[in-house]
């Protein structure tokens, strides 16, 4: 143990005597077992990074180092340099060394280093040697660069397209030459196939077509792109303010010589975006250019339509002659000139009979769209058309939206029409309309009206048949209130049905029209909703009266409290839940009723459905258990007969109320029919006398309380007229008037 201590001892002191050592060595240095100073070689002994980063080479020294930058980089400060003292950066090759590529080429500079390319229209001849780039002769060696329609030429790091008389590249030399003709713009001469006025537009665009395509000395008046769509838009100026479109014959002469001067006009224009517009017009052109077609979606818009497509449609499939054209013209005062033409706006574009046909009216501006690719009778990829409404959708007038464009053309004698022909309608609202097609034209939105057909009539039978309801129901209601004799549960039920009833049909009366308001209406919308389900929910009660009176024990009653709980807290809470959870679906533009939107009828005709499908199951069970009754020998026959009544009138009131509201479905739609609208009024005016009919007029107790209510009234006038007549006698008459008219009562 000894020993050990004495090692440990003389390690300690060997260690303190090499610290101080150490502690001497200057810096950069470190001490030896001999008690003298080596050096630290700092660019090899290190842990994460190089002393000099990685864009330098470290050079050691003794007690010390210095950095020299790799090639591509340079000094911040000195040529040599340490950490502290500077840096290397890039070194941008291309801006020191302007020549270091040769000519010809494109130099691009990168991390430490530079890479060169040729410039277009050169092709690559890098040697170890030089650095070179040679002339691409593109007429040789890409067939067909100019088409058929023209001779290449040639030049240094380019060429150029000369076309031939008849074609054009439209000032676009290195496009390909394709076929340029004029003779669309070369005015008919016959008399009455030419638009007045429209041969000045004609003789603008067939100048300035021959022009560009070279044919002889007119090649030195051309114009260009933006000057002619300028003077374009002048003439169609003019020949809009004079309103001289009188038939359809000369609006089909003017779209396609619109179309047509567009199509030749957009290639020449400088800007890839064009707008021009007049008081009459305007128009929004895009124009891409380049070797390689373009793609993606392009939009296009003014203040009353819009163009959305894709790149790919305006370029097609066939040849890309080094240019993509989109178009929109937007017409502004054209709509007074083809509010007539309607000849073929069928399903199936044919001429059929119109006497069924609604009537039309334009309801936007008419627009033509257009591309660059000439084949857009059938596109592979629909285009869409948003469109403005020129007024909001009227309240009173039912209408549908139809998108149409202009067929030219099917009947020559005619010259064109509407036609919905490869044109849906996407989406449709107050405002606009969104349309879908599957070829290009000139296009625009129909309005078609629906008129409800003897308007008068239809009025004076409702005010009519609901004055006289109205007037019934109330007799009901006085009834089946002041009757004593007829008290009890199913003449309660009977009682609620009338009120709920004569409540509807007076705010059916005064508000179901009256739109103006939308506060007003909305409130007429949710009393109508309330008081007709309050009416089905005490139908829905007298099934279930019925069915405990005959199923389970006879003249059981149900108990008051939940008569009305389900009469009325049934119909109270459904309206409420619907007014939450969509305020907006009570009124329309049409009806102070339930709106059609997000199915928010169905919060009425769901719980209608449902108590019909209940009672009708309700009613087969009563038949079926008093069919069996009155095929036993049961004594209790009168009361019986009593409920086969009640049943009988149960049925028939939910006839009449059920099959109203089956017709009310098609009449509340945006296109109801004369027909259903007819059915529909006819059974709601009629239902309060039917109810009068059926419940008291047929009811024998009731009658017996009318005839002695009228012999009070009739008692005073008699005594009038016979003064002589005794008390006695009057009384033997008296009895013998009721026997009489016992004898006579119905006994149903």
């Amino acid at each position: 143990m000894g020993s050990r201590t004495l090692l440990l001892i003389l390690g300690l002191h060997f260690t303190l005597l090499g610290n101080q050592v150490a502690k001497g060595c200057p810096r950069g240095l470190t001490a030896n077992g001999s008690q003298q100073c080596d050096d630290i070689d700092e660019c090899n002994e290190w842990d994460s990074a190089p002393p000099c980063g990685s864009n330098a080479t470290c050079y050691n020294t003794y007690g010390s180092f210095y950095c020299h930058c790799l090639p591509g980089f340079v000094s911040t400060t000195t040529f040599k340099f340490t950490p502290l003292t500077g840096e290397c950066k890039d070194l941008n090759e291309c801006l020191e060394k302007p020549q270091v590529c040769g000519s010809n080429t494109i130099c691009l500079n990168t991390i430490g280093s530079f890479n060169c390319q040729c410039q277009p229209g050169f092709r690559s001849n890098l040697t170890n040697v030089t650095r070179h780039c040679e002339d691409t002769d593109e007429c040789n060696e890409i067939a067909g660069v100019c088409g058929v329609g023209g001779d290449c030429q040639n030049q240094k790091g380019s060429y150029s397209c000369l076309c031939h008389p008849g074609y054009s590249n439209y000032n676009n030399k290195q496009a390909q030459c394709s076929v340029l003709t004029c003779d669309q713009f070369k005015a008919n001469e016959t008399p009455g196939q030419t638009v007045p006025g429209l041969a000045g537009l004609l003789s603008l665009m067939r100048n300035s077509c021959l022009a560009l395509s070279n044919s002889g000395d007119a090649a030195g008046g051309r114009l260009t792109g933006e000057v002619l769509l300028e003077n374009v838009f002048t003439e169609m100026d003019r020949l809009l303010s004079h309103d001289i479109l009188s038939n359809s014959q000369e609006v089909s002469g003017l779209l396609g010589a619109v179309e047509d001067a567009m199509r030749l006009i957009g290639p020449q224009l400088r800007d890839n975006h064009t707008t021009n517009e007049t008081d009459h017009a305007a128009t929004e052109l895009a124009v891409r250019r380049g070797q390689t077609p373009p793609t993606g979606p392009i939009s296009l818009a003014n203040d009353n339509a819009r163009l959305d497509t894709s790149w790919e449609t305006a370029t097609g499939n066939g040849t890309y002659p080094g240019f993509a054209l989109v178009g929109l013209v937007c017409y502004k005062t054209m709509e007074t000139s083809v509010n007539n033409s309607f000849q073929y706006l069928t399903d199936t574009d044919t001429d059929t009979d119109t006497a069924s046909k609604p009537s039309y009216q334009i309801s936007s501006k008419v627009v033509t769209a257009f591309v660059s690719n000439p084949a857009t009778d059938h596109l592979a990829q629909p285009v869409i058309l948003t469109f403005k409404h020129l007024q909001v959708r009227a309240e009173s007038v039912e209408m549908n939206y139809t998108c149409v464009f202009w067929s030219e053309g099917r009947v020559q004698e005619k010259g064109g029409a509407w036609s919905r022909r490869g044109c849906t309608k996407v989406t449709s609202n107050a405002t606009h309309t969104v349309c879908s097609c599957s070829h290009l034209s000139s296009f625009a939105v129909l309005m078609a009206l629906y008129p409800v057909e003897h308007t008068f009539e239809l009025r004076l039978l409702t005010w009519l048949g609901l004055s006289v309801s109205v007037v019934c129901l109330l007799l009901c209601i006085l009834t089946f209130w002041l009757c004593r004799s007829i008290q009890g549960t199913r003449t309660t039920i009977h009682l609620h049905l009338c009120v709920c009833l004569f409540i509807a049909d007076l705010v059916f009366l005064s508000g179901i029209s009256h739109t103006q308001s939308k506060g007003g209406c909305r409130v007429v919308a949710g009393l109508l909703h309330l008081f007709f389900l309050g009416s089905f929910s005490w139908m829905l009660l007298e099934g279930v009266q019925l069915y405990l009176m005959v199923v389970l024990v006879f003249n059981t009653t149900i108990r008051p409290l939940y008569l009305y709980a389900v009469g009325y807290g049934l119909p109270l809470a459904i309206v409420i839940i619907s007014a939450i959870t969509y305020p907006d679906g009570y009124g329309t533009t049409q009806h102070c009723w339930l709106s059609l939107e997000r199915g928010f009828i169905w919060s009425f005709f769901g719980p209608v459905c449902t108590i019909i499908i209940l009672n009708v199951f309700f009613f087969i069970i009563t038949v079926w258990r008093l069919a069996q009754k009155f095929s036993s020998l049961n004594t209790n026959l009168s009361n019986l007969r009593k409920i086969k009544v009640f049943t009988v009138t149960a049925v028939a009131q939910l006839c009449v109320l059920g099959t109203m509201w089956i017709f009310g479905v098609f009449q509340f739609q945006e296109e109801g029919t004369v027909v259903m609208t007819y059915l529909f009024t006819i059974l709601n005016s009629l239902q309060g006398a039917l109810l009068f009919i059926m419940h008291c007029l047929l009811n024998k107790t009731v009658r017996e309380e009318y005839c002695k209510l009228l012999s009070c009234i009739c008692t005073p006038q008699k005594k009038r007229y016979s003064e002589v007549s005794t008390t006695n006698r009057s009384s033997s008459q008296s009895q013998g008037s009721r026997s009489a008219e016992n004898t006579g009562e119905s006994q149903i």
